[in-house]
């Protein structure tokens, strides 16, 4: 795979596609589906942060509400109060930060106190001024397919690229440059478990846009519905996925379960740096 570099804010940057690289999932929520209120204080959001990064991750992901089907929503004010000060906190450290969040006004709050990331689970189609913010700041863009509140089609790939191309002239017309967008297919955002199966088996369709690709598989339903387990005895299951995605394309991880996530993405790579191309007779 060839190195392509996602340009970020504040300078950054991140060589995506010759190594995997992992995004740590640092919810700071009560009511997040497999880790809700674990980390809502500072101190023990800050000290997760740490042990991810430890582990190898080499974004943290900062989000203030949960995305799991029927949360209840919070106000940007409460969502703003949640994950500020832990931005404000890790922007002294050698990391990168992504702010998982749909509101503009969260997004350029996040990006002034030390964000490099906008993390859009509504793929610029619920507040498409976060696409203007992106262009402003130089952020990294992630854009998050999803079938909520709307209309899908029956073909999950052919549903991909109706709503994320919707999503890509959203951003074009704003101005983001093309080296700051990451695509992110969505495992679980309104889809059931045959229809995740079938995106996994099919990812490298994905490859077709062009652009880095993200996978947030970690600790979903199908893969509950795969082993039997409950959301917090997911980690091998999520590990499995990030393999054969890997080896499909994918080119970032968001990951609750670092460490195990990290070895087995270095053994997928081992094996990709060993793949010769077929010589042509």
């Amino acid at each position: 795979m060839t190195d392509r570099r996602w340009t970020l804010a504040h300078g950054r940057h991140l060589d995506l596609g010759g190594k995997a690289q992992v995004m740590g999932v640092l919810n700071v929520t009560p009511d997040s589906f497999s880790d809700g209120g674990r980390y809502d204080a500072l101190d023990r959001a800050l000290a997760q942060a740490e042990r991810m990064l430890a582990e190898g991750a080499v974004i943290v992901d900062v989000g203030g509400e949960s995305t799991r089907p029927g949360a209840d929503p919070v106000t940007a004010a409460e969502e703003q109060q949640r994950i500020l000060p832990i931005i404000e906190a890790l922007a002294g450290r050698d990391c990168l930060i992504s702010v998982d969040t749909y509101r503009e006004e969260t997004a350029r709050l996040a990006v002034s106190a030390g964000a490099h990331i906008v993390n859009d689970v509504w793929g610029l189609q619920r507040d498409p001024a976060i696409a203007r913010l992106a262009a402003e700041t130089g952020a990294g863009l992630v854009i998050m397919h999803t079938g909520r509140e709307r209309e899908k089609l029956s073909d999950v790939i052919a549903d991909q690229f109706a709503f994320l191309q919707k999503s890509l002239e959203i951003a074009e017309k704003a101005g983001v440059a093309r080296e700051a967008i990451v695509l992110d297919p969505g495992f679980g955002f309104a889809k059931d478990a045959e229809e995740n199966l079938q995106l996994m088996a099919r990812f490298s369709e994905l490859v077709a846009f062009g652009y880095p690709l993200m996978a947030g598989t970690s600790r979903k339903r199908f893969i509950g519905h795969v082993t039997g387990r409950d959301a917090g005895e997911r980690a091998a299951g999520t590990a499995a996925t990030s393999v054969i995605l890997r080896l499909q394309g994918a080119d970032l991880f968001r990951v609750h379960d670092v460490a195990i996530n990290v070895d087995a993405l270095a053994v997928a790579d081992a094996m990709l740096a060993r793949q010769q191309p077929a010589v042509e007779s």
